[in-house]
């Protein structure tokens, strides 16, 4: 452990499981303790993976507990502000302060584009541009109280650099949470915080699981030239969670102190053509 992160409070959203779990155990690693909330419950329908459950969110824990730090966790849906506000303040009160966020928590939904219904839209802006916008609001006034400023990563992804084929709704939200991390980042730089953008490419995680993998075949078939529009340049193909969490770990140390308003693109160069 280097403890880039000693005695740092971080709030992570989406943290049952995959890249959520990764930046939570990475974090403790390196010396933070956690404030961890997910759905762990229910997708939206047009969701075509399978949820992440209360067992995964006790396993984060588990892991995190594990490296001798501390987490609070709670089921939380990043659409519920006034969740999120008491899971946020029953952590800081827990462990006594918070410098980090990391807007984790998205859903994905391959369709093609006149397939997409008003709701599988209203859905996915609403779980990846409000929640992320209510993670936020969530939780800057204590980074702000503490004054020792912090550490913002708002998770977007390749579609929010480039696009994602296929998932019209998708590539917008990520888009917005592109344009907000650098919105936010212009007015919270009077207090020492950063906020930044992280733009993963494929990520080993279970949002492959489920019928997820044949909705995307569905997709692709519609419209094959499209699906090399972000072919990586490295022969790794996809990242693993961990990969991410390094990252999200630079991001949040001093090791970036003077990085704001970037994007920062974990993508095996898929977004650079």
């Amino acid at each position: 452990m280097s403890g880039r992160l000693t005695d740092k409070v971080a709030f992570i959203t989406g943290a049952a499981r995959g890249q959520g779990r990764a930046h939570a155990v990475k974090m403790a690693t390196e010396g933070a303790d956690i404030i961890a909330v997910d759905v762990a419950g229910k997708l939206p329908d047009c969701v075509p993976y399978q949820p992440a459950t209360p067992e995964d969110l006790a396993e984060t824990v588990r892991l995190v507990e594990a490296t001798g730090r501390r987490i609070r966790s709670s089921i939380v849906d990043t659409r519920d502000y006034d969740g999120l506000r008491e899971a946020v303040d029953a952590g800081v009160a827990a462990l006594g302060r918070l410098d980090i966020i990391v807007a984790n928590a998205g859903i994905t939904a391959p369709q093609v584009w006149d397939a997409i219904t008003p709701e599988s839209f209203r859905d996915v802006m609403d779980v990846n541009v409000t929640g992320t916008w209510n993670t936020v609001m969530a939780g800057a006034q204590h980074i702000i109280d503490g004054g020792r400023g912090g550490s913002i990563i708002l998770i977007s992804s390749a579609a929010g650099l480039k696009l994602q084929p296929f998932m019209v709704h998708y590539t917008a939200s990520k888009h917005a949470v592109t344009g907000m991390a650098r919105a936010f980042a212009a007015e919270l730089g009077k207090h020492s915080i950063r906020v930044n953008s992280l733009h993963p490419g494929a990520v080993n995680t279970p949002m492959g699981t489920g019928d997820m993998l044949a909705a995307l075949h569905k997709a692709n078939e519609t419209n094959p030239q499209l699906t090399h529009m972000v072919t990586p340049f490295l022969p790794d193909w996809v990242a693993e969670p961990e990969d991410i969490a390094d990252a999200v770990c630079w991001l949040a140390s001093g090791e970036s102190r003077l990085v704001t308003a970037a994007r920062i693109a974990v993508d095996l160069g898929s977004t650079q053509y």
